[in-house]
Formats: C-alpha cells, structure tokens, sequence
C-alpha cells in the first residue's frame, strides 16, 4: 500500500496539542493550501432584509388561504357536519362542494384531505377536525406536492381518458398517506362519457380512496352523480363578515384602511371572499403614498367607479323633490367624473333597498357612516311604502334598459326623468280614495236611466225572440234561425200570421224556408208576408243596441269617470270584447 506521505513527500510533525484538528480545521487548511493565505477574520454577514426582493409577491387571496377550518369563514354548518363525522368515523365515499366564485370550495376540499390525513406532530394521530399543519403529510398538502392528493381541474381534463386514468389507479393503495384523495375542481365540464365512466368507480370505490368535487354550476350535474355524493352547499359571505375578515388583514400586512372602505369593497366582493381580496389587493396599490398608504374611501370609489355616497344622496333627493334640471346637472357631474351609469342606478336602486328595510325594520339603517344613517332614517319616515316599491320599480327596469342600451348615458337620463314624473302621479291608494269619495257623492244624485228605445220593444203577441229560439232548438233549423236573428225584422207576429222586412244590405228570399219551419214547429200553416220597409230591430241589433246602452250607462258612472279623468288614454272594455280584442290594447 502506498502511503500519502511517500506520494506527496516527507509527512508533517504531528500537533503537539496533542487535539485532533477538526473537519473544519481541515477545509479551512485545504484552502488555504489552493488559494493562499486566508483573509482577517471578519464579522458574519448581516441576515438577509425581511422583505427578500428575489422573493416574488404573493396576493392576499393566495397569502391567506384558509390552513385550518377555524380561518374558514362563513361555513360554520359545513364544519360541524365534517367534524361530527370525523368523530363517530361515518366519513363518506364522495363529497361534494358547491357554491359561487371565491368562497372555499377548493379549500375546504384541501382541507378535508388535511383532515383526513394527519398524524399530527408525534406521528401517532389520526383523521381530525384540527389538523396539525406540522406533520409532513398536512404541510405536504399545504404545498401541493402530496403524492397521494391528487388536484384535476375538470375544465383541462374534461374526457373520458382522464377519468379512465383515475379508475386504473384508485386499484392501488395510498403510498405514504391514510387516504388517496381526489380533488376534481369544476366538475361540471366533464363530459357525458366521462361521468358514466366514473360512475361504478365513484359508487364503490376502494376503502382507501375519497373523491372531493368542487363545482360552481351543481345543475349540471348528472343525477346519477349527485345520488353518490355527500353534497355540502357553501354560502356566501355577509358583507358583514368580509367587512372583518379584510380589516384583520389589513392589520396583519400593517395597512391603514377606512371601515367605509372596507363596507365598499365588501358590497363589490357580493359574497366572494376570493373577490374581495383581489379587490382589497388593487385598493392597496392604487392608494396614494401621500397619505401612507391608507385605503380611504374616496380611492375605492374611485377605483370601483361607484357614485359618492353624498353625491348619490343629493341625486336621490332631486329624484325625490321632482327637480329635473338638478337632476340632469347631478347624473351629468357624476358622469365626468368617471361613474358609470350603470353603477349609478345600481347605487340609488341600493339607497331605496336601505330605505325600505329600515322602514320595515324600524330600526337604525344600515349604513357605514352616522350621516348617511341619518338620512336613510329621516326617508324612511317620510316616505310611503306605496312611494318606495313604485321607485323600486322604475329603477329596476331603468336599469336593465341602461345594460342593453346602445348610449348608457341617454338611457339613464330618460329612465331617471320617467322616475321623476311618476312621482307627481297619484299613488293607487290616493287613486282609490279618491274614487270612493266621488262615488259616495254621487249616490246621493238621482241617476237618469237611459229611455229604452221604443223600437226595440217587439208590439206582436208572440214574442219573436222566443220563436226563434223555438226554430233553432225544438226543430234544429241552426241555419235559418241565424238568418232570422241578423236579417229578419218583424212587423207583426200573431198565431198563424208573420209580417217582416228585411234589414239593410239582406235581399235573401227566406219566406219559402220560414213557412215550412213554422209548419213543422206548429203543426199549422201560417200567413208569411214580406213588406219593403217597418218593423222593429233585428234581435242582433237589439242585442246591440243593449249593449251600446249598459256601456253608455257603465261609461257615465261616477267611478268610471275619474278613472277617465286620471287616465285619460285608458280605453273601456267590456267582457264581450275582450275576447277579440288585441293584446297590445291600452283597457281601464
């Protein structure tokens, strides 16, 4: 064997310290041998800066992704069900989350995986509503780099193929963790084969394998899917609730932030935790460093393009005085300032909202600010809540026309000015209350019928009406009885003699047919002459002219008047008409 010190020359004198160096010792001595003398010794370098600028931005909604079920906000019934299941282990093969954008479904099917998987710090624990977060599978899930938790998104995945592949490897068993979990995001986007295919697999699958879906759209899936899940609906936020949740963070990333702020963009997040804190996000950077940074109401708004709030209550006070040039001069400065028009009727749409539930409520307004409270109050006692669903109302359908508006602007101006105008109409209750006082007033006039015409009355000693219906029913003249009720006008009709004329525009010749009828309906013959003119109304124009007289009679009631008077382009109708009449036809 070759020594090292026959190789390299003569071996060095050992230390007479008689300590062995150490490995230290000996790397800094290797060094020194390639590199020369070693530099003075100098002080360690300063730990890096807090804020690592290699260190890439993280956004709120990822930062403050919800770890446990404790930072699940909002979802409190879900959590009870999960951790009661837990607890008298009756865990379900398949679960299902559903609900909108931004309110943890995802999360919350991470952290069931967590759940399901932990084996806390000691290494001994088992399926928990608590889990540890510092056991290597909850921070192995936390990362995303789980083996056994498997995350598909269903809008990428969306055949058959896919799905084939989860069903070849549920056979298999978990390789570190208790559970193989599948979470499926957006099931909904698979397809029709793919969810006949994972049917037999998502009924009985392996003890060892659970199946988490998230879905925003649940109504399109199958029912033979749902039929297999445990299905948990999550909620939306309340504004309430985010309002707290986005003033918690603002104090942990050491940012000032006013509560009216706040309130806005928990109204613009609608229930979406996920929204609201990109919105909280965008408010933070678009804040001016001249004020340190701080969130203020104002630059919310502005960012948002929301109305003033004392802007908007000006706007709805000239709604309300029924001030038109006010009006325009307000929705026109709101305008250049960069409010939408849309938002703007979406603001006063939410101040008669706040306005009617206080009235309901009778109780303080829900409002971010003492002032505005004030004001939604003092409405609330002034106005009626006839005045406020009438408004209501008239926003509503201003607004959807504003969205389909080709000019938003012009649309907003015309739905605000027939909101304006109504507001001089008398409200029904006013409406009914006065009718009633006309018509109490008018009992008390003697009413003048209307004279009977003298030539309707039929003067023979039969009625001719009564033969008629004789003829068309007792011997199924259906025909001829028709011609006699539009043609025939009698003259004189005594037993066995009928005298008639004709009605304008009729030259039929029916007095052949008439005999025979009447043969046939009286056993006997009778006298039938025709005459050039006399006789009375036809029975169709009788019924007519009955009908002229009850309308002219219905026309000149009290009621009926002022309801003419207070729409004067109403049309009256009567039931016989409505039949034919046209559905686009204006009816008192």
């Amino acid at each position: 064997m070759i020594d090292s010190g026959d190789m390299f020359g003569e071996t060095p004198p050992e230390d007479d310290s008689g300590d062995a160096p150490t490995a230290a010792e000996l790397e800094a001595a290797g060094q020194n041998s390639m590199f020369g003398d070693p530099a003075p010794a100098s002080p360690p370098p300063a730990p890096p800066p807090a804020a690592n600028a290699s260190q890439p931005y993280r956004v709120l909604a990822r930062k403050y992704r919800p770890q446990t079920f404790s930072e699940l906000i909002g979802q409190e019934p879900m959590v009870r069900t999960l951790a009661n299941a837990i607890k008298r282990d009756r865990l379900a093969h398949a679960f299902l989350m559903t609900g909108v954008r931004g309110v943890g479904k995802t999360s919350t099917a991470r952290l069931i995986a967590k759940a399901l998987n932990c084996i806390g710090p000691d290494g001994k624990g088992g399926p928990t509503i608590d889990p540890c977060g510092e056991c290597e599978p909850c921070r192995a899930i936390a990362e995303g780099r789980h083996i056994d938790v498997i995350e598909m998104d269903a809008a990428s995945n969306t055949g058959v193929d896919d799905v084939r592949e989860i069903i070849e490897a549920v056979r298999y068993a978990a390789v570190s963790a208790r559970y193989k979990i599948y979470i499926v995001d957006e099931v909904h986007m698979l397809s029709r084969n793919a969810f006949n295919a994972l049917l037999k697999t998502l009924e009985e699958p392996p003890s060892h394998v659970k199946f988490l879906f998230a879905t925003t759209e649940v109504e399109k899936l199958p029912v033979t899917v749902l039929s297999r899940t445990q299905r948990f609906d999550l909620r939306r936020i309340p504004a309430e609730l985010l309002q707290q949740h986005f003033a918690s963070i603002c104090r942990q990333e050491g940012v000032e932030a006013e509560d009216e702020a706040l309130h806005l963009i928990a109204g613009a997040a609608e229930g979406s935790v996920r929204d609201g804190l990109s919105i909280l996000d965008q408010a933070i950077a678009h804040a001016d460093l001249d004020t340190e940074g701080m969130v203020t109401a104002a630059r919310v708004r502005d960012m948002l393009g929301l109305a003033d709030k004392g802007a908007q209550r000006r706007l709805f006070a000239h709604l309300l005085e029924g001030d038109s040039k006010a009006l325009m001069a307000a929705l026109a400065d709101q305008y250049a300032l960069g409010v939408e028009p849309m938002a703007l009727m979406r603001s006063l749409m939410e101040l008669t909202n706040k306005i009617t539930v206080c009235q309901v409520g009778g109780s303080g307004a829900d409002a971010p600010t003492a002032e505005e409270r004030a004001v939604i109050e003092e409405w609330a006692g002034r106005l009626s809540p006839g005045q406020l669903h009438r408004l209501w109302q008239l926003l509503l359908k201003g607004y959807d026309e504003v969205r389909s508006a080709p000019d938003q602007l012009v649309a907003a101006q015309m739905a605000l000015l027939r909101a304006l105008h109504a507001s001089e109409m008398p409200d029904p209750g006013t409406l009914a209350k006065t009718l009633e006082d006309m018509a109490a007033r008018a009992a008390a006039m003697p009413s003048a019928a209307p004279a009977a015409n003298a030539a309707s009355a039929a003067p023979a000693a039969i009625d001719w009406s009564r033969l008629v219906d004789d003829i068309e029913n007792k011997i199924g003249r259906l025909q001829l009885a028709s011609q006699l009720k539009m043609q025939v006008r009698p003259v004189e009709v005594t037993e066995g003699q009928l005298t008639y004329a004709m009605a304008p525009g009729f030259t039929d010749d029916l007095g052949p047919e008439l005999r025979q009828a009447l043969l046939d309906l009286t056993g006997q013959r009778w006298q039938v002459d025709r005459v050039a003119e006399g006789g009375v109304l036809t029975l169709y124009e009788r019924e007519q002219a009955e009908r002229d007289a009850a309308a002219e009679q219905l026309r000149a009631h009290p009621l009926v008047e002022a309801a003419f008077a207070a729409f004067p382009d109403a049309e009256l109708v009567t039931e016989d008409d409505r039949s034919g009449a046209p559905p686009w036809r204006n009816r008192a």
